[in-house]
């Protein structure tokens, strides 16, 4: 009689434990692109960013930024000018400094109504200088207007 409660007991421990993930538990999903024409239109404005930033076109650079721009970067703080931006471009990164993109890590969401949110990570390099950077996380708010695309936000995390 010992040894069958022994059993039944076991069975009901064993029962009661389960093999599913706690319901706390974050999963992240994989992302899937809402809508594969936006995306596609994203990656390839992020490309003619990064060409002219990695060769200093700065009349690309200003095609691409809205008048009303804010940056907002970790370590610098908060700009507010396109002006400005274009200027710290040209004095501190022209020939000195190129942006590398983590190929795969590009995320685009639709925002109704405005345009779109890129997010994704990427690096940079000094020209002169072996040393790489780490990957760091970056956000762009896109505004589609009168069929110009335009940047009107920039978050730079390190």
């Amino acid at each position: 009689m010992k040894k069958v409660i022994s059993i039944l007991l076991t069975g009901i421990a064993l029962s009661c434990t389960s093999t599913r993930k706690p319901a706390w538990q974050l999963v992240v999903p994989t992302y899937k692109p809402e809508s594969k024409e936006l995306y596609a239109t994203i990656i390839h404005l992020d490309s003619v960013w990064q060409d002219a930033y990695n060769n200093c076109k700065l009349d690309v650079q200003g095609l691409l930024t809205a008048d009303s721009l804010e940056f907002y970067h970790d370590r610098n703080g908060l700009m507010t000018s396109k002006t400005a931006l274009l200027e710290a471009i040209k004095n501190n990164i022209c020939g000195k400094v190129y942006r590398e993109l983590l190929e795969g890590s590009i995320e685009v969401y639709p925002i109704n109504n405005y345009g779109a949110v890129e997010m994704g990570y990427h690096r940079f390099h000094t020209r002169n200088d072996s040393t790489m950077s780490n990957y760091a996380r970056f956000i762009h708010i896109w505004h589609l207007e009168n069929g110009q695309w335009k940047m009107t936000r920039i978050i730079s995390l390190h």
